[in-house]
């Protein structure tokens, strides 16, 4: 899209992009492209990264399976669920090279399978998720709901204040 919010937007000049796979994102400079994709190889889905608009290799994240990969826009960060776990690995870039190091697990909770829907989201501080948690299997079962109706007419009630 070229233009803005003042001029109005219109279409750019579409270009074709080499084999960027699923949930396809771009780093917060635009430079780079994350994206999940079946090695054929491997037969694993992975997370990579490559140059964008490219030309360029692609370099693998993950290291044991990911996807939906999420920048983080105030660290050199990117997120992945890899084994139902929200992963992040630190990166850095040298040129026209990116380099990311091991894995590591960002959040212990487990994550909810939304189909292909993006399970998470990263706040824009880079500290927090909202995430679509699993069901914890050994926790009790919370099955009710309780409606509070006229709620202000019942804490004037229980609680009267001075006016």
């Amino acid at each position: 899209m070229e233009g803005d919010a003042a001029r109005g937007w219109t279409s750019g000049k579409a270009t074709a992009f080499p084999a960027a796979g699923n949930y396809s994102v771009f780093s917060p400079d635009g430079r780079w492209i994350a994206y999940a994709s079946t090695d054929v190889g491997a037969g694993a889905t992975d997370v990579y990264v490559r140059p964008f608009p490219g030309p360029g290799r692609q370099w693998r994240v993950s290291t044991d399976g990911g996807s939906f990969p999420h920048w983080s826009a105030t660290t050199p960060e990117l997120l992945f669920v890899s084994q139902g776990k929200v992963m992040v690995a630190r990166y850095a870039v040298a040129g026209d090279s990116f380099g990311a190091d091991m894995p590591q697990v960002w959040s212990p909770t487990s994550v909810r399978s939304l189909g292909p829907n993006y399970p998470y989201d990263l706040h824009p501080d880079g500290k927090r998720l909202a995430i679509a948690a699993a069901p914890d299997q050994n926790s009790v079962v919370q099955d009710k709901v309780v409606f509070v109706f006229n709620f202000a007419e019942y804490l004037r009630r229980i609680a009267p204040g001075s006016k």
